[in-house]
């Protein structure tokens, strides 16, 4: 099978029970959610129901209809952005989000003329507070910001930004693409109004699957319309969650995947979880500064960041690098950009890109020692 370590881009493995939820759903099941009053139909909405109730109790959140689901975090972003901000709105962002945030909002920019003001980090992706506080106007609409980068794992200072938000009555969108199933968020302690997740990440569930928790009373209008099951007689659509913002028939197979993707985070226990894949950061960020020519990127310590690390040899192009290791070594590994060009201009690497790890909690030492023994043989 080879060694993966792109799990920053999608986990895998799975769990087995993500794939046999999927399968089961498809073969015994494959109705609609919301659709029907029958007992398969039935069945469907209590997965539905279920699986919302899980992932709000993963991160304290104990409103199951404000848990929306959507194709990706990608979409989530998009709904959250383009429902809430309005023409000529102040947004406040960081130097280091994914395009997933930094094309939408440079979209609205372009569209709706929305201004944007960047909290820069430092070379190792943080950003000062105070800087977010000296940003902060009158017309400040929304603050996002994402709570670990996805290309030097630098985790955020998301409770402090929250509060200052909160203190300003500005609703905090957290991007937890890169957190949500990594280490522990608790949406009220961390002051989140809105957090995005996607489920195909360290939620361990199939692509396809993603949503945003709504922990607060700012109006989110939907971005599509159309069919929802319900008050099918009104010629608008609803304004109660989750059917404002669920339109269409939803991914009822892929999100079998996911409820089965949280039940094994809160079995293994997240806590658990999150010190594993810390001490497996730990250990390859020891062994990769014994391999000649390296240059490691971001803070190079796995209590600020979460199992993501980024790295390029000397007089060697990265996606050379990453070729070389899946042709010879078995060892797949992700190299370029990574969605997040303003991220590589904060470490200087926007001309070359990086070669990226993403560890996650089914690799093992044995696996960082391979890739090192990989890198040392090019």
């Amino acid at each position: 099978m080879g060694i993966y370590l792109d799990n920053a881009a999608t986990s895998f493995p799975k769990p087995n029970k993500v794939s046999e939820a999927v399968y089961d759903f498809m073969v015994n099941n494959g109705t609609s959610s919301g659709r029907g009053s029958y007992k398969k139909a039935m069945e469907s909405d209590y997965i539905v129901y279920e699986t919302r109730k899980l992932i709000g109790e993963l991160f304290n959140f104990k409103n199951p209809k404000n848990v929306i689901f959507t194709s990706n975090i990608t979409e989530s972003i998009n709904i959250v952005l383009r429902g809430i901000l309005k023409e000529g709105d102040h947004v406040i962002t960081s130097s280091i989000e994914h395009n997933a945030v930094w094309r939408t909002l440079k979209t609205l920019e372009k569209e709706i003329k929305i201004n944007i003001s960047i909290a820069k980090c430092d070379n190792y992706g943080f950003v000062d507070i105070n800087d977010i506080k000296e940003l902060i106007r009158e017309d400040t609409s929304l603050i996002i910001f994402n709570a670990a980068s996805n290309v030097i794992g630098t985790i955020q200072p998301i409770k402090e930004i929250g509060k200052i938000a909160r203190d300003n009555k500005i609703p905090f969108v957290v991007d937890g693409a890169q957190s949500c199933g990594a280490y522990p968020i608790d949406i009220n302690e961390d002051n989140i109004d809105i957090l995005t997740f996607t489920g195909h990440k360290s939620l361990l569930g199939p692509m396809g699957t993603g949503g945003i928790i709504i922990n607060c009373d700012y109006d989110i209008n939907p971005l599509k319309t159309g069919g929802t099951g319900g008050d099918s007689s009104y010629e608008y659509q609803v304004d109660y969650y989750p059917n404002k913002l669920e339109t269409g028939t939803l991914n009822v197979g892929g999100i079998c995947g996911l409820r089965e993707g949280v039940k094994f985070i809160k079995k293994e226990g997240i806590e658990n979880i999150h010190n594993k894949e810390k001490e497996l950061t730990s250990y390859a960020l020891k062994k990769l500064e014994d391999v000649k020519d390296i240059i490691i990127y971001g803070p190079k310590d796995c209590d600020k960041i979460t199992s993501v690390i980024s790295f390029n040899i000397k007089n060697k192009k990265a996606e050379e690098i990453a070729h070389i290791l899946d042709r010879k070594f078995n060892i797949m590994v992700r190299a370029g950009l990574h969605c997040s060009p303003l991220a590589h201009k904060v470490i200087g690497t926007n001309e070359i890109g990086t070669v990226r790890i993403g560890i996650g909690y089914f690799n093992t030492k044995e696996d960082i020692d391979k890739l090192i023994y990989g890198l040392n043989n090019l």
